[in-house]
């Protein structure tokens, strides 16, 4: 390969090389995806090496072949995609996905996605997305896994072995690509694009572990983020693309930019123009120049001034070079464009398969009280007549989620389908009632009428695709006042009442806690949504799911995560001098890792190996866990830990074990841990990254706020 790749770059010009680094979008119209003309005169002069949103075999086979068959070099193009959460089949948005705390799901889930993607002619996606978020007004906690550390860097390892497999030339992996590096997911008050100022502690701590997972996963792309850090865009930063990713952790592959994220460096305010600004990123580390076309317009002319050496150009084609190398495009640039293997591919049973049982997995049950004498769920299959009612009740393009792609709304099941598939005998009666606006309230009447007819009430409410995502922020997440207003009015007919809540964050749902027996969290499920939501509601499939992101009472509680810090003062009822809200608790609607089951479980008999840890040991933990309900159900064990004190402030609880176990009616499991002393390292006072001797806590349960305790000493 390096003999190769050195052959390769001594025979191209400077242009020839900036157009390595250059990466644009290709665009569709009504007749099918098409390149613009500017783009396409760049490719055939060879300053284009790169695409994304080119797919399909029979487009990419005609943009693949002018690189190939009509440049001087014939090097061929690396094509991307937002492969987020399939291609065509589309499963869970990833936060809900992260619910199933599965990693063998989530892995298969990206390996799946590969074999589907790559069969369009796709080779690099850009995903997965690790950045963590404690702040449910970002959009973009529908593409991540969540608040917590431990369980963003499991599940950022996941996808990456599920991308890339074992071998890169097999035509079924794709490349996948690290995003947004670094901390995007701190933008300050929850806006897309925003400000993040953090002290290297937190970013240590917090933020960059889980980029550092997928990096010791193999990833071999990162991406850059939108947001400045310590006063820098990102993609400016020296600190984050060379010091850290390649100096101290190694990486090896390349560094994109997220899209024309060169070129707003100017309004940043950081470089006066867009050369200013191609110089800033280049000498910061970033490889690759994604929309923005400012290192194929730049880089030869900030070369012949000697503002940037030809040698760093090199080394920069050289790592995009041996990605190409590496998927086996150089020996054959075809191997992605087989039309039987897509035809064959798309949508098949196993990736249909797959998203039904990814859909079940990734289901939250929030609340199931007793009606009757009775719980409310799961529903019989034996009842009369059901009202099913909300804007997301019979609807199939919402029900794919943000950045779904080329996910085809055709196909997916809706939540009336699938009711009606599972529980064939039940009379129906569906009414929308509302829309995804304020005021958006046609069919109110008719929605009160059908529920007036019916046994039991359904209300599927939330948000649609376009209220989540990139460019999404919320400053108020509850539900829309015309769904609010509706299961208000609704309830007042005085029906048993379950909600379906179908959203790509965590929403503010008091009113709906404590008025509505049945709360079942269904986030945004892909293809195969009402299928797996109707399975869940009539019993077929018992949840498990357990919410990796804090559900907040409301706004005014944001940022609320389980591993916070006490305060000098913490919270003490009896003394109004502590750190309080007057108006609602401090602690959250739901907290992480919470979900019901249909059975229920019962911890006892918590143990550790040792009261006294040194340095070498390895400390056991044991708990017993019961079936103690009447349906066979898995549960999910946390392991929680707890440094009493260190030079500096320790969270309340971090997650740092867990297990999924599946359990019989009257079963039980002894359940085991071990934790070794790098679990009880932190960045020390002096940013040492080590443990110090003094008391630990250990808390086993079934979230993040429940559970049994014990204690040790380490030494």
């Amino acid at each position: 390969m390096s003999a190769f790749i050195d052959s390769l770059i001594d025979d191209m010009t400077v242009e020839e090389k900036a157009g390595q680094l250059t990466l644009y979008t290709s665009g569709w119209a009504v007749t099918g995806p098409q390149l613009r003309d500017d783009y396409l005169e760049e490719l055939k002069a060879g300053r284009a090496g790169n695409l994304f949103n080119a797919h399909t075999v029979d487009y990419a086979i005609k943009l693949q072949k002018m690189a190939v068959e009509e440049t001087r070099l014939g090097i061929p193009l690396l094509f991307g995609l937002d492969v987020i959460h399939g291609y065509k089949t589309t499963f869970p948005i990833p936060l809900a996905e992260a619910s199933s705390w599965d990693m063998d799901l989530i892995q298969k889930t990206a390996r799946l996605s590969a074999r589907e993607a790559t069969a369009a002619g796709v080779n690099w996606t850009f995903n997965p997305m690790v950045d963590i978020s404690r702040d449910p007004r970002w959009g973009r906690v529908a593409e991540g896994s969540g608040e917590d550390v431990y369980l963003g860097g499991l599940i950022a390892a996941a996808k990456v072995k599920g991308y890339q497999g074992d071998d890169l030339s097999d035509p079924s992996t794709l490349l996948a690509c690290v995003k947004h590096f670094a901390a995007y997911g701190a933008s300050q008050a929850g806006r897309d694009y925003h400000t993040v100022d953090m002290s290297d502690r937190v970013l240590r701590e917090t933020y960059l572990p889980p980029y550092k997972a997928a990096l010791d996963a193999g990833a071999t792309t990162f991406m850059t983020s939108f947001n400045e850090l310590d006063g820098v865009p990102a993609s400016g930063s020296k600190y984050l693309m060379t010091e850290i990713l390649r100096d101290e952790w190694g990486f090896t592959g390349f560094v994109v930019t997220d899209y024309t994220a060169i070129n707003e460096m100017v309004p940043h305010g950081v470089v006066e123009n867009e050369k200013q600004a191609a110089e800033l990123a280049f000498k910061a580390g970033v490889d690759m120049d994604m929309q923005g076309g400012l290192y194929s317009r730049y880089l030869p002319e900030l070369i012949k001034e000697g503002k940037i050496k030809e040698s760093m150009l090199d080394q920069c084609v050289r790592r995009i070079l041996e990605m190409k190398y590496k998927l086996g495009l150089f020996e054959d640039p075809y191997r992605y464009l087989n039309k039987a293997r897509e035809e064959q591919t798309l949508f098949s049973k196993e990736l249909m398969d797959h998203s039904l049982h990814s859909a079940k997995e990734s289901i939250v049950l929030l609340k199931n009280e007793e009606v009757k004498g009775a719980k409310l769920l799961p529903l019989s299959k034996s009842v009369k007549s059901i009202a099913l009612i909300g804007p997301l009740a019979d609807n199939q393009k919402d029900m794919l989620g943000t950045w779904h792609m080329s996910g085809d709304a055709s196909k997916v099941v809706t939540l009336l389908k699938g009711i009606k598939e599972t529980a064939p005998e039940v009379t129906v009666h569906y009414a929308s009632g509302a829309g995804f606006g304020d005021s958006d309230m046609t069919g109110m009447d008719e929605a009160v009428r059908a529920a007036s007819k019916a046994d039991i009430v359904i209300m599927a409410l939330g948000e649609n695709y376009q209220q989540s995502g990139e460019a999404a922020s919320r400053s108020d997440i509850g539900l829309p006042k015309s769904q609010q207003l509706l299961m208000e009015k609704v309830h007042t007919l005085g029906k048993p009442m379950v909600a379906v809540v179908m959203a790509g964050r965590p929403l503010s749902m008091t009113w709906m806690e404590e008025n509505i027996p049945a709360i079942v969290n269904a986030w945004h499920l892909g293809t195969m949504a009402g299928k797996a939501m109707a399975e869940v509601l009539f019993g077929d499939h018992v949840p498990s799911g357990k919410l990796p992101m804090t559900f907040p009472r409301n706004v005014g509680q944001i940022p609320v995560f389980y591993n916070m810090k006490n305060t000098g003062r913490p919270f003490d009822e009896s003394n109004k001098y502590t750190s309080k809200y007057l108006d609602i608790p401090n602690d959250p609607l739901y907290p992480f890792g919470y979900g019901l089951s249909y059975t229920s479980f019962d911890y006892s008999n918590i143990a550790l190996s040792t009261e006294e840890l040194a340095r070498t040991d390895t400390l056991s933990v044991r708990v017993k866990v019961t079936n103690t309900g009447r349906y066979e159900g898995k549960e999910i064990v946390q392991l929680y830990l707890r440094d009493l004190v260190g030079s500096v402030t320790r969270p309340v609880k971090e997650l740092k074990r867990f297990k999924k176990i599946n359990l019989k009616p009257g079963r039980s499991e002894t359940v085991h841990f071990k934790l070794t002393y790098e679990d009880l390292c932190f960045y020390t006072r002096d940013m040492s990254f080590k443990a110090e001797p003094g008391k630990f806590k250990v808390f086993v349960g079934p979230n993040a706020m429940e559970g049994l305790e014990a204690d040790f000493d380490f030494n």
